[in-house]
Parts: structure tokens; C-alpha cells; sequence
């Protein structure tokens, strides 16, 4: 025992004698400070602002490629070329849909991006069409699934299984082929 004793006071000697011990930091503070060579300077640890950076980012990027050229686009058509005016229109001419737009902007978007109203009414009426032609195939195999159920006729529809001949030499050939390929001869 008396050799513990001895190796415990010289441990708290240590102790005492030396100030920037983690132990006595923890003892005056109550949290846990590591000094290296900084001198008293700690490191804060805060979230991180790397997703707030690249939206920041990407915000600027989009607007400096896209908002600021069509901004001065959208000004220069406006400046140089201006609204639209009306003038007498030639006898036998028709305007086209597009010409009765007063801006050049939206005449030009009217022209090469948009649809006619006369195409979308068209496609439309395709629609319809096509819709009444498929309300009419299935009222016709209603009527013949009915027929077969009130003759008590067979109760699928008959087919007669096709086979090519063309198909069949064909696969003739793939199997020849391969027999003669894993054989070895």
C-alpha cells in the first residue's frame, strides 16, 4: 500500500503543478476543451450551408443565362421593331391567325410554337371520332358475346391456329445450325 500511495501523490503533483490539463479544464468549466497551439482559440461547429451555397448558386447561373437575355430581348424587339399597326388589307387576301397578334413576340410564338386553333379543333374531332369508332366495336362484340350466351353456342371465339411455312424452314435451319455448331464436326 505505502508504494500506491506514493505513485498516486506524485500523479497529483502532476496534476497541480500543470494548468492546462484536460482534468482541470473539465473541473473549471464543466465541458472539455482541447488547447493544441491555438491558444485559447476553439473550432464552432455549425451546420453546414453547402445546399444554401448551390442554390445560391444555381439561382444566379439560371438568372444570369436565361432572365437578363430575354429581358434585353424581349427590350430590343420592342425598341427596334414595336407593336404591330393596321393597314388596309388588299382585296382577296386572307390573314393568317398569326397576323392579327399586335406584339412581335407574341406573334412570332403565335406562328412557330403554338398550334392553330383550327388544328387543335381538328385533332379534336379525330378524337371524337375515334372514340365513337371503339364505343361501336364494343357494342358490336356485346351484342355478339350475347348471341353466344342466349344460343348457348361455344363460349370463346373459334380461330384456326396459323403457322408459316416460311417460319417453320426457318427454324428448321436455327436448330441444324446449331446441332452442327455444339457437335464439334
Amino acid at each position: 500500500m505505502a508504494a500506491w500511495s506514493g505513485l498516486l501523490r506524485s500523479t497529483a503533483s502532476i496534476f497541480n503543478r500543470n494548468k492546462n490539463l484536460v482534468v482541470n479544464n473539465l473541473v473549471k468549466n464543466g465541458t472539455i476543451t482541447r488547447y493544441m497551439s491555438g491558444h485559447d482559440r476553439t473550432m464552432q461547429i455549425v451546420p453546414s450551408r453547402w445546399m444554401w451555397d448551390k442554390t445560391k448558386d444555381s439561382f444566379h447561373l439560371y438568372f444570369m443565362v436565361a432572365a437578363i437575355p430575354i429581358t434585353v430581348v424581349i427590350f430590343c424587339v420592342n425598341i427596334f421593331i414595336g407593336p404591330a399597326t393596321l393597314s388596309a388589307i388588299p382585296e382577296g387576301y386572307v390573314p393568317k391567325e398569326w397576323e392579327y397578334y399586335r406584339s412581335p413576340i407574341t406573334r412570332f410564338l403565335q406562328r412557330y410554337v403554338f398550334t392553330t386553333d383550327q388544328k387543335e379543333y381538328e385533332k379534336y374531332c379525330h378524337f371524337i371520332w375515334t372514340e365513337q369508332e371503339v364505343m361501336k366495336c364494343r357494342e358490336l362484340e356485346n351484342k355478339v358475346m350475347n348471341l353466344v350466351k342466349d344460343r348457348k353456342d361455344y363460349q370463346v371465339y373459334y380461330y384456326i391456329p396459323y403457322t408459316s411455312a416460311d417460319y417453320m424452314r426457318r427454324m428448321a435451319q436455327k436448330e441444324k445450325d446449331q446441332v452442327e455448331l455444339y457437335s464439334g464436326n
